[in-house]
């Protein structure tokens, strides 16, 4: 299991419509450290398959979605429930940070 392609026409019907909650990495190919945590959420994709839709949105390719969150800075990850913003994290954190969250999400 991968990450899922999230872009600015499918955000309602992956995000806000899922029925499990939902963390999104908003990235862009130029950036080192999105590619720092690419691998953190490949990861969080296999592991909590079933449980937690993980999902990647390309910030170059779909502005409408950065510009509604209010993603200034990448790499971004929104954690959504229940088709609401429930949590941020910005920048490239140690693995754990993003756990933490994520589990958070499941309670």
């Amino acid at each position: 299991m991968k990450p899922i392609t999230i872009t600015d026409e499918n955000f309602d019907a992956e995000v806000l419509q899922s029925d499990k909650p939902v963390i999104i990495d908003f990235w862009a190919v130029w950036c080192g450290p999105c590619k720092m945590i690419a691998p953190i959420m490949e990861e969080f994709a296999v592991e909590y398959d079933g449980r937690v839709k993980v999902g990647k949105l390309d910030v170059d390719n779909n502005q409408k979605s950065a510009i509604k969150y209010g993603v200034r800075s990448i790499p971004t990850v929104l954690y959504f429930k229940n088709g609401k913003l429930v949590d941020t994290i910005i920048g490239a954190v140690p693995k754990v940070h993003f756990k933490q969250k994520l589990e958070a999400l499941l309670k």
